[in-house]
């Protein structure tokens, strides 16, 4: 199921639909059905690469910003990986641009919201190497001061169902009673909720790296100028509903 997906997901993105369309029309023989596929890639790619339409839907899909000086105490908060990426040329890993679930991770902390740390992160590349997200969080964090023995890790899971799976083992294991924080990109957020809920673990959303609060403040760049920012945020989208539509259909969130 893990590979299927990843192979799935090559094929709902906006962007692939425009090249098909346009590659299909290009070998057409018939000039009527080629002009027909090659306007159809092009309202493809002008539709989907439009920045105010994406965030129109995502400001319905995603939850409200969390104030951080309103949050009262939490005995974990657990924070979902996909954040960092792994370079194989160096074999080193980088944060990415949903860093942003990490560095709430850390004020969280530091400012006593969260009391430990949770990071289920493993690999979630289909080829097999070495690089574990978790290991990598853990060591950032203690480089911040925050104490090896308030660290949880996981270095197995490989998607949402697995970090849910394996986040229930570390809580049982070390007899965490909640109540918890769930972290991560206010898109990704409405999907983990009900795995974690599948699993018997209650949690508080804290949504970060929003994507429907990108705004330039500029009518032109918001509203009418194509940006491939757009398509990159479909391409997210989407994966988070056809995750939602599997877990539902294989009863596991």
């Amino acid at each position: 199921m893990f590979v299927l997906l990843k192979i799935i997901l090559w094929f709902i993105r906006p962007l692939i639909w425009a090249i098909i369309l346009f590659a299909w029309g290009l070998l057409s023989r018939r000039p009527v059905r080629k002009k027909r596929l090659i306007w159809s890639a092009f309202a493809v790619l002008l539709f989907f690469s439009n920045p105010a339409i994406i965030r129109g839907f995502l400001s319905a899909y995603e939850p409200a910003p969390v104030a951080m000086d309103k949050l009262g105490s939490y005995q974990a908060g657990i924070v979902l990986g996909g954040f960092v990426a792994y370079n194989k040329q160096d074999d080193r890993g980088y944060f990415n641009p949903a860093s942003d679930r990490f560095i709430q991770t850390a004020l969280l902390y530091k400012t006593g919201h969260i009391r430990k740390v949770i990071v289920p992160a493993g690999n979630g590349y289909i080829v097999g190497h070495n690089f574990q997200e978790a290991e990598y969080v853990r060591q950032r964090l203690v480089e911040l001061g925050v104490p090896t023995t308030d660290i949880y890790t996981d270095t197995e899971s490989r998607n949402t169902l697995e970090n849910a799976q394996n986040t229930k083992r570390i809580l049982d294991t070390a007899h965490l009673g909640g109540p918890f924080l769930l972290i991560s990109s206010a898109m990704h957020l409405p999907r983990a909720r009900k795995v974690f809920d599948k699993q018997g673990i209650p949690v508080q959303l804290f949504p970060c790296d929003f994507t429907s609060r990108f705004r330039s403040n500029n009518f032109i760049e918001d509203y009418l100028l194509p940006t491939p920012i757009a398509l990159q945020s479909w391409d997210a989208w989407l994966k988070e509903l056809l995750g939602m539509v599997t877990y539902r259909v294989t009863g596991k969130g």
